[in-house]
């Protein structure tokens, strides 16, 4: 019997692209999402924009979350929005998090990224977006 989405708890994928070796915020939200009742997938730090594509299909998730600090952004994220649409992943609600500057969060909704949450945004807003976009 094929498992329904809607039966299931949301999973998320939290990933940190690129060389950014500093992770703590991506942890936070990552508990206080499976404290939210969603199911949590972290790939760990130093993750290539085709490991967290592959990880998203295989983990078969409803969204995947990007924490970057780096500023690699402009190089990694196009990657991984390219590879999910290669995969057939292009339902996968995708949010990013972390520092991003102000002008490039057009750039970022325009490669298909819905949400960009910065420091020191509630983590309540996050789960929201997430419980409010996901299709199930």
């Amino acid at each position: 019997m094929t498992e329904n989405r809607s039966d299931r708890p949301i999973r998320v994928l939290v990933a940190k692209p690129g060389l950014d070796g500093h992770d703590r915020g991506a942890k936070v939200v990552a508990r206080a999402l499976k404290d939210a009742g969603m199911e949590v997938i972290y790939t760990g730090i130093r993750q290539t924009p085709e490991a967290i594509v592959n990880a998203a299909i295989q983990e078969d998730v409803d969204a995947i979350g990007l924490s970057i600090l780096s500023g690699a952004h402009r190089e990694l994220f196009p990657a991984i929005m390219s590879g999910l649409r290669a995969q057939g992943g292009e339902e996968i609600l995708v949010f990013a998090g972390g520092v991003i500057p102000d002008d490039d969060i057009e750039f970022c909704r325009e490669l298909g990224i819905r949400a960009i949450f910065g420091p020191g945004t509630p983590i309540e807003e996050a789960i929201r977006f997430i419980r409010e976009n996901v299709q199930r």
